[in-house]
């Protein structure tokens, strides 16, 4: 647990998104990206680095295109299986049953499951507590990796999380877009190991926060979860070197590992 730099005796997640110094509420001020320290607060950072950063903390504009097209398609997709099945708090339907994600399916050559099961939801408290948590990390990873890198991240990371699912559970149903989250926020971690802090420096709080909310509420999916969460870990965990090649390395360990436990 980090403690403020300026009042030792006060526990917090948050860093300064400048010099990475951890700072309580009282000390931290709202910046276009993550937050600042009172040092950092009133220094001009560049024109083009704030403009960039406003296009990311709103959902107007141009910033964060992927993440954006990502939320609509999981609406869409939850409209139609919703109009297929027993309503909009119930999905179902050809659809839905066509694309979850089912270990003996998948081994009797349904390969797409381990993708388009990602794009699934079992009601409505399900898509949107993702939804909202896909736009508030998938916006600031976005900003940080740019449109293509992040597009690799979310696919491998989906991948890692049905692979995790099936490890855990073969052969329970399974649906949700949980695995790619916590792919994000295990890239989102490893950025803010290199002081790029793309969530303020919480991105360990949210990680332990949901983890312990896996194990602790019945009908998740931990393995979808763990699993997402050590592939986007492991897709960036030398952002810069591995590069393109190791997020497409880590999705074909994820596909063989789920064919396996499938």
């Amino acid at each position: 647990m980090a403690y403020c730099y300026r009042h030792p005796n006060r526990e917090t997640f948050v860093s300064c998104s400048e010099c990475g110094r951890p700072i309580c509420a009282e000390c931290m001020t709202p910046a276009p990206v993550g937050q600042r320290c009172p040092e950092h607060s009133g220094k001009p950072q560049g024109a083009s680095r704030i403009s960039s950063g406003m296009r990311r903390s709103a959902f107007e504009g141009t910033g964060a295109v992927v993440t954006k097209a990502l939320l609509g398609l999981n609406i869409f997709v939850y409209v139609i299986t919703a109009a297929q099945g027993g309503g909009l708090n119930s999905p179902g339907g050809k659809l839905f049953n066509d694309w979850l994600l089912f270990g003996p399916a998948v081994a009797n050559g349904d390969w797409w499951r381990l993708f388009t099961s990602a794009f699934l939801h079992a009601n409505l408290i399900h898509i949107a507590f993702n939804m909202y948590f896909l736009w508030f990390v998938g916006s600031a990873v976005e900003q940080a990796l740019g449109r293509g890198r992040f597009v690799l991240l979310y696919i491998v990371s989906a991948l890692a999380g049905s692979a995790g699912a099936l490890v855990w559970t073969p052969n329970a149903p399974t649906v949700g877009a949980s695995g790619a989250l916590f792919g994000l926020l295990g890239a989102a971690l490893i950025l803010e190991r290199q002081r790029n802090y793309v969530l303020g420096g919480s991105a360990m709080g949210l990680i332990l926060i949901n983890l312990i909310l896996s194990f602790a509420i019945s009908g998740i999916s931990i393995g979808g979860h763990v699993g997402g969460l050590i592939g986007g870990h492991a897709a960036y965990s030398r952002v810069g070197v591995w590069s393109f090649a190791g997020v497409l390395g880590v999705g074909l360990l994820s596909v063989a590992v789920a064919y396996l436990a499938a």
